[in-house]
């Protein structure tokens, strides 16, 4: 009975991380293409999408963080959901200075929330899966962040392009995990079958 009842549980766990990584993906997918069409060529928009990420990646982790037993359990999203919050009031002011303080703050926010979310995965039960490409894609995140950092000291101005093209490499690893635990209970349904 006990064993059926953790069996149930994980199943469920599994089956909400797949849901959010494919929302993850999708709203990144969403967000890229509005940085493509739309946020080149506005000024407004381009903030307004620069101010929206990380206060999304906030929501995500806190969404995440309370379905997997709370922030208490999962104190490196609880940190992500704070670094992300600060990190989205920074982008407000620094948009007041300059593109290259914002690609800044992104670089830092890139760093800190790629280590935590390489922490998250780590910490995930093994049996869960998928969690291979979200250590990939933390340590992708820190690395980027570091060539924030470096194009941010530059002296031409960087746009909403350059943080577009580590979103959408983001949204293919949460594709990916999603895909791969999809994939994964299809098996199982097959193996039982």
């Amino acid at each position: 009975m006990k064993d059926r009842q953790l069996d149930m549980a994980r199943a469920e766990q599994e089956q909400w991380l797949t849901l959010y990584y494919f929302l993850r993906a999708a709203v990144s997918v969403v967000w890229v293409v509005a940085a493509f069409a739309v946020g080149q060529s506005s000024a407004v928009i381009a903030g307004f999408l620069l101010v929206v990420y990380p206060a999304w990646d906030a929501a995500a982790n806190l969404l995440d963080a309370l379905r997997s037993g709370g922030l208490n359990q999962n104190r490196t999203q609880a940190l992500n959901v704070l670094v992300s919050l600060a990190t989205t009031v920074a982008v407000v002011v620094g948009l007041q200075m300059s593109m290259n303080r914002v690609l800044g703050v992104f670089g830092a926010w890139a760093i800190l929330s790629g280590l935590l979310q390489l922490g998250t995965a780590v910490r995930r039960p093994r049996s869960f899966g998928a969690q291979w490409a979200m250590v990939l894609s933390g340590g992708q995140s820190a690395l980027a962040g570091g060539f924030f950092i470096v194009q941010a000291a530059m002296p031409a101005p960087p746009s909403i392009t350059n943080v577009a093209g580590y979103a959408a490499v983001g949204a293919l690893y949460f594709l990916v995990s999603a895909l791969w635990l999809t994939v994964s209970e299809w098996r199982r349904r097959a193996e039982r079958a």
